[in-house]
């Protein structure tokens, strides 16, 4: 058996009945990093081999003498975090210059929750500095290449995450989502990620739990019953902070009949989102495997200006991220180390008035109504999760979609941004593959806190598709 093929729920539940070992595994995932990474650079401050399986050793011996070990739901599984995520005693750079040299003193809550149940920590996974842009490069370890082709982007900011789980250097990984982080690096590597409704994972404690439910973080696999297993250690509530939906756990409840559900095709919002030639009639053909699991798909036309969604987003999310940059950028010292994208979203953020953030906030609450009204009618809605194939590696941002101008550099992006605007739970599904043999994904989304409703939908997909073992990529051969 090529165990670095398996489900991470398989795995865990061979951890389990001492079928397999945590050195086992952790020896067989060194290698597998030690083939690959080379060329994708996905695993970044990756902890020393040595030290690794000294640690496997210790988790498997105090498995097997029952020294109440060995019974947490990811126990002996070799996850590295995310470069934006604190582990304690690895380094926290989050691509960037300014924290090169810093080393996490404790770990974030939802590493906390990782630890908990059993992981074994081998490293981070690459981002963009300050997780900013959809395509995975810095100036601290540089570029993510794609699995599917090394010249192309892995996408982002979770692009070190996807590429690492696509090169089977993982069996489960760790993401964040503000602008499709989850979504589109899902995509653009053939595996899954979740964007779980805002509040069902809590985020460090920070002064903008109220103003900017915006980011979240969550998990990329495999398969949606990987999602869940691992969504369900991130997920519950922290006394610290506000709007943490009802939790009830997910794993135990993906095996049930879809036929009957319906969903909503948004496709390119009525012509509002420019898309690559090939990603539309792909997304068609993805959707019909739905139509033979007896779920009803029917076109919806756009319930609401693009242009409105997108000023709201633009101007609050610079408004969040004046709260966690904005320190830096008024450092004339560590200002000259920011990247041009940070110092944008920072000075659009510092010009908006009172007035401003409350006019954009009320376009965003006019939308959740309006969804809200879509999904009286429907389960999920869907579009796809990037609007272009992946781009050249060495190129920092697309600057026109299928011939028209982008006025940002995330504007190519847009598609993403119904979704994040308003928390909306969101699993990328792998679409299949285009003409030139790159991968693209679909959005599938729902109602707020329909997490379970969303991956059962995606569970009865992956059954009948499975494209991460139809197709891997060259770096997933042992």
């Amino acid at each position: 058996m090529d165990i670095l093929n398996q489900d991470a729920s398989v795995l865990a539940q061979m951890i389990a009945e001492n079928q397999l070992g945590v050195a086992e595994l952790a020896q067989e995932t060194l290698a597998q990093i030690g083939r690959s990474n080379g060329a994708v650079n996905a695993i970044v401050a990756q902890v020393d081999d040595d030290q690794v399986l000294a640690e496997a050793r210790r988790m498997d011996d105090a498995r097997l003498k029952g020294k109440g070990q060995g019974t947490g739901p990811l126990y002996g599984l070799p996850i590295a975090v995310k470069d934006l995520a604190n582990v304690a005693g690895l380094p926290s750079t989050k691509g960037s210059p300014l924290f090169r040299d810093v080393v996490a003193p404790a770990d974030d809550i939802m590493v906390a929750r990782l630890r908990a149940a059993g992981v074994l920590f081998v490293g981070k996974t690459n981002t963009p500095e300050f997780g900013l842009g959809s395509h995975t490069f810095n100036p601290v370890y540089g570029a993510t290449h794609n699995p599917y082709d090394l010249g192309r982007s892995a996408g982002g900011s979770s692009g070190g995450a996807a590429a690492a789980l696509a090169c089977r250097m993982l069996p489960l990984a760790d993401g964040s989502d503000m602008m499709g982080s989850l979504r589109n690096p899902a995509g653009w590597n053939n595996v899954y990620g979740m964007r779980p409704s805002w509040g069902r994972i809590p985020a460090e404690p920070m002064g903008d739990a109220f103003m900017h439910p915006l980011a979240t973080l969550g998990p990329m696999a495999r398969s949606p019953r990987d999602l869940a297993l691992m969504l369900d250690v991130q997920s519950g509530p922290d006394p610290r902070q506000p709007f943490a939906p009802p939790i009830v756990p997910l794993s135990p409840a993906l095996d049930q009949p879809v036929k009957g559900r319906r969903i909503g095709w948004l496709a390119d919002w009525g012509g509002a989102y420019a898309m690559d030639e090939g990603i539309l009639p792909l997304s068609e053909s993805a959707l019909k495997t739905f139509g033979d699991l007896g779920v009803t798909v029917e076109p919806v036309a756009p319930p609401m200006p693009a242009d409105a969604l997108w000023q709201a987003w633009v101007g609050l999310r610079a408004f969040a991220n004046v709260e966690r940059l904005g320190p830096l950028y008024a450092d004339p010292a560590k200002r000259a180390h920011l990247k041009d994208s940070a110092i944008w979203e920072i000075e659009q953020g510092l010009g908006l008035s009172g007035q401003e953030i409350q006019r954009l906030s009320l376009i965003r609450s006019d939308w959740f109504r309006r969804a809200a009204a879509l999904f009286a009618d429907y389960d999920a809605l869907v579009l796809p999760s990037a609007q272009i194939w992946p781009f050249p590696v060495e190129t920092p941002y697309p600057t026109t979609v299928a011939g028209k101008p982008m006025d940002t550099y995330h504007r190519w992006m847009e598609v993403v941004v119904p979704v994040s605007l308003i928390g909306l739970p969101c699993v990328n599904l792998p679409a299949g593959f285009g003409a030139q043999g790159l991968p693209a994904g679909l959005q599938l989304f729902g109602r707020y806190g329909d997490d379970l409703g969303l991956l059962q939908l995606a569970h009865a997909y992956h059954q009948a598709t499975d494209w991460p073992n139809a197709r891997p990529p060259a770096c997933a051969k042992a």
